[in-house]
Parts: structure tokens; C-alpha cells; sequence
């Protein structure tokens, strides 16, 4: 079994240990760049494959006679042809709920920045602002508490969940839009329309995938339903907010702040719409990157590759047809 790693630089740390896991699988290559232009070169004639951000095409499947299984780096598979893979006869696995607790902890990490404006008082304490102060407590910047704020969440599978778990824990009320509300059922998340949540929530936490209905989900017209004084977060996709949109609420006061970990084009470029928009903190697609984090993920990937390799796979987003 030659096994290819594709993405590498994207998961490790440099001089972190890979994984022992996969070597007793097969014969693996580490490739630590993404170049997608030699994506086919690279894998070669590989029987398995094992990426992130990698696109896997159809033209790509077509240069590699031998593959026969797309192992995912994450939960999103928007990166690979399905329907050449199911062509091709080539098994696609992802790995499902592995960042469900660095997602929420992240979520959270942003709207406790908001609310308790942490990177501006620390900025300041660390340019000598506290040792100019008159008083032992210069609250000069407006903190607020989240216990009885709404927060309204746009999808609820497992980050959602946990995110609104995490709420509740701070006196929160959770409000939900989601295609499911049934798998809701018992527990104290209100699910309501999509308008109603936009309209009645202090924070507004996106949590779904990005497909055709769900692209650009936050544009001019529902961010216009949102309170003024809303925080908008996203730690899920970057496609699914209209940056431009979004650029010219924050500076216009249409919300009050957005908080974001994910951007449609990815590394940041000098081009993108939110890079100079006001009343906003972006960091750099780190929600899921948590050591345990990286590992989890890492132990799933290998059990995935051999559970396939064993006749019976899990995680499939797109089976072989018979």
C-alpha cells in the first residue's frame, strides 16, 4: 500500500512528530507543500491519498490509475470531485466531530473578546497605558456581560450544540437555524426561522456548511435584520458571508462588530474586503489546530484508512457504487 500525505506543512508544527499510525499501514510520503498544479505528480501511482486543501479534480483522478481512496484532513469535502471519485471508483472518507470542542472554545474566545474587550485593554496595558492611569480600575472601553444576551446559531450539529452548551453555562438563551431541528428535540435550544433569529439575537454564531444554499448566507439584507448592536462570528466557512457586504455594514454601524477565523480566499490576500473593515478581529483558520486537536484528527484518519483497507470504511462522503 503506497500512501501519500498531501498538505503536510497545513496540520504540523515544523519539527512536530508525524504520526506512527500511518506507517504501519503502508509506505508513506510526506509532501509538506501544496502546489496543486503537481497534485497528480505527487501522488503518482499511489493507492491512497491523504489531504487537506488540496483540490482533488477529476483531471487530477484521471492521471492516478491506482487510486482508490481520498482520505480528508477535516469535516469538509468541498475540495474533491465526488461524483469523478464515485466515476472512478475511488472511496472519499472525511473526519466528522473531531473539533467540535477547539471550535466552541475558539467561538467562545472571540465573543469573550468582544464582550470583554481583552485585546484592546491588554494593547493597552502593553504600550504603558495603565502606568498613565489617575485610578487602580480605568475602565475606559464598554464591557458587557453575556448572561441573558441571545445567541443565535446558523446551523447546530456538533460545534453548534456544543457552542450552545457553552452558552447556557453563561445564562445565555440559544436560539437555532437549522435543516434538523428535530435531532434538537430535548434540549433547551429554540428553533426559529432564520429572519427571527437575525432579528432577535446580541450574537449571531455561524456553524454550517458551505453548499449552494448557504453560500453568501450573510449578505446586505439579512445583515441589515441584525440589531445594531450585534456580533456577528463565524468560525465555520468563509464563503458563507459576503465580505463585501459585510465591510460595508461594520463601517456604516448596520452591526456592531464581527469576529471571524475563516475567509472566502485563504491565506488573507491585500485584496480581501474585510482586511481593512472596522470593528473586526480575524485570526488565521486556528479554531480546529489545537494540539489534542491535531492528534485526534490524525488517530481518526489512520483508523479511517484502515477500516477501508479492512473491507468495511466509515466515514463516507462518497461510497463505490456497486
Amino acid at each position: 500500500m503506497r500512501i501519500t500525505v498531501l498538505d503536510t506543512f497545513t496540520a504540523f508544527l515544523p519539527g512536530e512528530a508525524r504520526p506512527a499510525g500511518l506507517s504501519e499501514l503502508g509506505e508513506v510520503h510526506w509532501i509538506e507543500e501544496t502546489d496543486f498544479s503537481r497534485t497528480a505528480e505527487w501522488i503518482g501511482l499511489s493507492d491512497a491519498v491523504i489531504c487537506n486543501k488540496s483540490r482533488m479534480t477529476r483531471e487530477v483522478m484521471a492521471q492516478c490509475p491506482r487510486l482508490k481512496y481520498i482520505g480528508l484532513m477535516g469535516t469538509g469535502f468541498d475540495q474533491v470531485d465526488l461524483a469523478a471519485a464515485s466515476e472512478y471508483g475511488i472511496t472519499v472518507c472525511n473526519v466528522p466531530a473531531y473539533s467540535t470542542n477547539a471550535v466552541a472554545q475558539h467561538t467562545f474566545a472571540l465573543i469573550l473578546n468582544h464582550y470583554c474587550r481583552i485585546a484592546d485593554y491588554a494593547h493597552d496595558c502593553a504600550n504603558d497605558g495603565w502606568i498613565i492611569k489617575r485610578y487602580f480600575s480605568e475602565f475606559g472601553l464598554p464591557a458587557y456581560e453575556l448572561a441573558g444576551k441571545t445567541i443565535g446559531l446558523i446551523g447546530c450539529g456538533h460545534i453548534g450544540r456544543k457552542v450552545g452548551e457553552i452558552a447556557r453555562a453563561f445564562d445565555m438563551k440559544v436560539l437555532a437555524f437549522t435543516r434538523h431541528p428535530e435531532k434538537l428535540a430535548g434540549e433547551a435550544i429554540d428553533c426559529v426561522p432564520l429572519e427571527t433569529l437575525l432579528k432577535k439575537s446580541d450574537i449571531v454564531s455561524l456553524h454550517c456548511p458551505l453548499n449552494d444554499e448557504t453560500c453568501c448566507l450573510i449578505n446586505r439584507d439579512t445583515l441589515a435584520l441584525m440589531k445594531p448592536s450585534a456580533l456577528l462570528v463565524n468560525t465555520a466557512r468563509g464563503g458563507l458571508i459576503n465580505e463585501a457586504d459585510l465591510s460595508k455594514a461594520l463601517g456604516n454601524g448596520i452591526i456592531a462588530a464581527a469576529a471571524v477565523d475563516v475567509l472566502t480566499e485563504e491565506p488573507m490576500s491585500l485584496q480581501t474586503p474585510l482586511r481593512d473593515a472596522p470593528h473586526i478581529t480575524v485570526t488565521p483558520h486556528i479554531a480546529w489546530a489545537p494540539l489534542e486537536t491535531r492528534r485526534r484528527l490524525f488517530d481518526i484518519i489512520c483508523d479511517n484508512l484502515r477500516c477501508w483497507m479492512e473491507g468495511h470504511p466509515q466515514n463516507v462522503v462518497c461510497p463505490v457504487k456497486d
